[in-house]
């Protein structure tokens, strides 16, 4: 998919070419990260899936979303993680508010 009109394939060889050890080490290390481990490869799936939509990285919502399929995610699974991801948004957005308050205190003081 092309986002933002960013031909991320072209741009991501462009990034390979100019930087090559850093390129295949992170490569390297995104691989490792994803493994199977003590959190099973669909789990972390879908917790990038969670962050992506935090960060609101279309790109890796794109990539993750398909690679959590892959490792067997049901639709309702991904689904779900959008949920949990909303309502870390909310969460930190009310947290947040706490701090605003927070200042807004120290300011008319």
């Amino acid at each position: 998919m092309e986002f933002h009109g960013v031909d991320a394939k072209t741009q991501f060889k462009r990034m390979r070419e100019f930087a090559p050890e850093a390129y295949k080490a992170f490569l390297e290390f995104d691989a490792k990260a994803f493994k199977d481990g003590a959190i099973p490869g669909k789990t972390k799936e879908l917790i990038a899936l969670g962050i992506a939509q935090i960060t609101q990285c279309p790109w890796c919502i794109d990539a993750h979303t398909k690679k959590a399929s892959l490792a067997g995610a049901s639709d309702a699974e991904i689904a779900e993680t959008t949920f949990v991801a909303m309502a870390m948004a909310a969460g930190a957005a009310w947290s947040h508010g706490g701090l605003a308050l927070q200042c807004l205190q120290e300011h008319k003081r």
